[in-house]
């Protein structure tokens, strides 16, 4: 309790806002590249977590994972956790002009927030070729980052034209590597029916997905896709019951950032 009183004294009745403010200008002075990207949701569950005299490892992680993402360095995301720190432990009163000291912050702190950055650096790492060598399909980084230049076209033209296709198979039927030989069918399946320059990506073990523009033809081309399908599964008896492929289209939501989290969810 008195630790949670000190630190209510410090930042007064304005509480988060204010320790957010005094942080952000510290870290912005410690020379944060880029102030747009500072502002995101797991800081002010820091700020939170502070406050409540509760322990920030959580939030901390999440913040290091959440930085990480943005395409901040390890050694800029521990300069911004320094003038949190700063911040916390400096004179009050002086309203974020503090001398962040990365060597000065705890170690749990230090440990929390690289770890979660860590992560997530380590999840891009293993997603970092464009195409999976088995399939020939996308990868779901690639397809994010053809998202990004389609959500950058829209918003240009002003027109909502793209849409994405999901195929997916019931691999819980077969095993081994019967499910693999199940889609790399349905990727030759998905190659054959889109040849215009379409994005092919795998974004889930069973799951493939078309990034491409809505015109007239679509519905024959998916009837087509569902025939050809078919027609390749039927091949192999051991993959056969893996189909029939389950085709349907996904509208785009309004955000890139809602579209990255829908193909993480549809790749489940």
């Amino acid at each position: 309790m008195g630790v949670r009183v000190a630190v209510a004294r410090r930042f007064g009745a304005g509480g988060a806002r204010v320790l957010r403010s005094r942080w952000r200008t510290a870290a912005m002075a410690a020379g944060w590249a880029f102030p747009a990207d500072w502002p995101v949701r797991e800081v002010d569950e820091v700020c939170s977590a502070v406050l409540d005299a509760a322990d920030p490892s959580g939030a901390l992680y999440r913040l290091g994972g959440a930085r990480a993402e943005a395409g901040a360095g390890l050694a800029e995301t521990l300069l911004d956790l320094a003038a949190l720190h700063a911040v916390l432990t400096g004179p009050s009163g002086t309203d974020g002009m503090v001398s962040p000291d990365v060597d000065a912050v705890p170690a749990r702190m230090l440990r929390a927030a690289a770890l979660g950055w860590g992560e997530v650096v380590s999840s891009q790492a293993a997603e970092c070729a464009a195409d999976n060598p088995l399939t020939g399909l996308a990868t779901s980084a690639y397809l994010r980052t053809r998202l990004r230049e389609v959500y950058a076209e829209e918003r240009a033209t002003g027109r909502r034209e793209h849409a994405l296709v999901l195929a997916a198979l019931d691999l819980s039927r077969v095993s081994g590597w019967s499910r693999v030989v199940a889609m790399t069918l349905l990727a030759d399946a998905l190659r054959e029916v889109f040849d215009a320059g379409q994005t092919l990506a795998s974004i889930g073990p069973a799951t493939a997905c078309v990034l491409l523009r809505r015109d007239h033809t679509l519905p024959r081309v998916l009837a087509n896709l569902r025939l050809l399908a078919a027609d390749r599964l039927a091949v192999d008896p051991h993959v056969a019951p893996t189909g029939p492929v389950r085709v349907r289209v996904e509208e785009l939501p309004g955000t890139w950032d809602e579209a990255t989290a829908l193909i993480t969810g549809l790749g489940r």
